[in-house]
Order: C-alpha cells, then sequence, then structure tokens
C-alpha cells in the first residue's frame, strides 16, 4: 500500500518546483511541465520515491541504527523537529557545524562540555564564582545547547542523512558523500540530484509539502523501531522458553550412581571389616568347643 497519493502531494503543493531560468538540467526526469515559467514536478514520480525512501529508512530503524534529519530553513525547522523528535531520531535545524561528521569526534567533546556544565552546576561546584563569571558559563551553555542540543544522544556517526533542500545543505551532502554515509534529500527543481542516493522530487520550500513528506517518512521508521521491538520480545521469549526446558530436563534425569572411583574404597572398608567379624565368631564357638 502507497504510504502516500497524488491527492494528498497534490494538495500540500509539493508540485511546485522553481522558476524556469533557476532549473538543473538533471533534474529533467522528474519534471512534467512547465506553466507560467514555472516547473511542475511529476507527483506520480514523487510517490513512488517516497515510497522507496520510506522502506529503505524502515529498515535502517529496524537495525536499530540512527538516522539524522537536516534542515535549517526557517520555514521547515519546527516541523523537522517535531517528526524527528516524535521518532527519537537526531536533528540539525540550526546552522550545520562544518565537520560534524568529518570530525565528528570534536562534535563529541563539544556535547561533553555541555554535559560537564550541567554537572558542576548541579553539584554546586560553580557556588562560588562570580556573577560575571557565572553568567559567561550560562550563555556558552546556551549556545551548544542551540546548536547540538538535538545530538546530544548522537554518540556515534549516523547510518543515513535525512535533507531537507540538499542545495542549502551542500555541507552536510559533501560530508556524508565523503563518508559513504547514504543521504535522502527532497530535492527541488534547481538542486543537483546526483549526489543524493534516494531523491524525493517534491517542492521543498513550502511547510505543508515538506509535512507530508516527513509524515510518510517518520510512519515508516516508527514501523520499523516497532516491529525492532516485536523481534526483541520474541527473542527473549525464545530464550526463557528454551532455559525453562533445559531446567526441566535436569530435573527428570535419574540420580546417578557412585563414581567408580569410590568403589575401591568401599571394597578396602569391607575387607577391613572381614577379620574383626571373623574373630567374633571364632569368640562365640570357643564355649561350645569346651
Amino acid at each position: 500500500m502507497a504510504r502516500t497519493n497524488f491527492d494528498m502531494l497534490l494538495q500540500a503543493g509539493c508540485h511546485f518546483g522553481h522558476l524556469k531560468r533557476k532549473w538543473n538540467p538533471a533534474m529533467a526526469p522528474y519534471i512534467y511541465t512547465e506553466r507560467n515559467g514555472i516547473h511542475i514536478i511529476d507527483l506520480h514520480k514523487t510517490v513512488a520515491k517516497i515510497d522507496e525512501a520510506a522502506e529503505a529508512l524502515k529498515q535502517i530503524a529496524k537495525s536499530g541504527k540512527k538516522i539524522l534529519f537536516v534542515g535549517t530553513k526557517k520555514q521547515t525547522k519546527d516541523v523537522i523537529a517535531e517528526k524527528a523528535t516524535s521518532v527519537s531520531m537526531p536533528y540539525v535545524i540550526e546552522r550545520w557545524p562544518g565537520g560534524m561528521l568529518t570530525n565528528f569526534p570534536t562534535i563529541r567533546k563539544a556535547v561533553k562540555k555541555m554535559a560537564n556544565i550541567d554537572k558542576l552546576m548541579t553539584d554546586g561546584t560553580y557556588g562560588n564564582l562570580s556573577k560575571r563569571e557565572l553568567l559567561q558559563i550560562t550563555r556558552q551553555r546556551a549556545k551548544l545547547e542551540k546548536n547540538l542540543g538535538s545530538i546530544a544522544d548522537l554518540t556515534r556517526l549516523p547510518s543515513a542523512l535525512f535533507v531537507v533542500d540538499v542545495m542549502k545543505e551542500q555541507i552536510a551532502v559533501k560530508e556524508a558523500n565523503r563518508l559513504g554515509i547514504p543521504v535522502f534529500g527532497i530535492v527541488d527543481t534547481n538542486s543537483e540530484p546526483k549526489n543524493i542516493d534516494f531523491v524525493i522530487p517534491a517542492n521543498d520550500d513550502a511547510k505543508d509539502s515538506v509535512e507530508v513528506i516527513l509524515n510518510a517518512c517518520c510512519t515508516a521508521i516508527a514501523e520499523g523501531l516497532e516491529e525492532r521491538k516485536a523481534e526483541k520480545a520474541d527473542e527473549k521469549a525464545a530464550e526463557a522458553q528454551a532455559e525453562a526446558e533445559d531446567e526441566e530436563r535436569r530435573e527428570r534425569r535419574p540420580a546417578r550412581k557412585a563414581p567408580k572411583a569410590e568403589q575401591p574404597q568401599q571394597e578396602a572398608a569391607a575387607e577391613a571389616e572381614a577379620p574383626a567379624q571373623a574373630d567374633a565368631q571364632a569368640e562365640a564357638e570357643a564355649p561350645a568347643a569346651e
């Protein structure tokens, strides 16, 4: 079953491209026609591409890997943050920190610094600082939170990038390409699709257009996460059943006989008792002989 349909995309305005004079010829396969100097995107191809991307995202989520959502446009920030948070995925909606992927350890140090500031504030270490010093630390913490707070839980490189407007976020796309990280992107008629692994041709400026596409993709991610939980629950149940069966087998086993190593000891004890029994029998027969 398709995750989106032609009417949904049409209503959201996904078909509106850029002006004809701003187009990228590489997007020609995804353009239906031109009206009033504006390119119209073929939504039938958009539907197929959304389903393809959603299925791939579902498999990534099912394997327990992270997908980083990227989009710094003012009109789409809130939508991206909301949808990414709903599936517990990291996102970047402020300025893309250069080297975030190619120099990931440095970014992790900045995130740890933010956590250390929180720790020192709660345990009272900063209690003796002046108001000016405390204000500087607070501002530094707020800046780190704004730029890196949404990726605080990203302890390793993401397994995929979902980019809204690949032209604006070209630095993020280049870093992902360099590291071999697959890129899912909403690509408008003015953008270059060749560096995008999963192209979703659509309007990347309208909030409604981005929202309807993210809805379909995040629903697929949520399905992948649920299937992962179900598989883990089945594995635990299977392990518990196997342990119960092993315990039952152990209880049903008959008691073992004495080991062979104990038999010589028993024979030696019997031989030691034999002379004593013979002497006692001789003493009992002696009066009868007299």
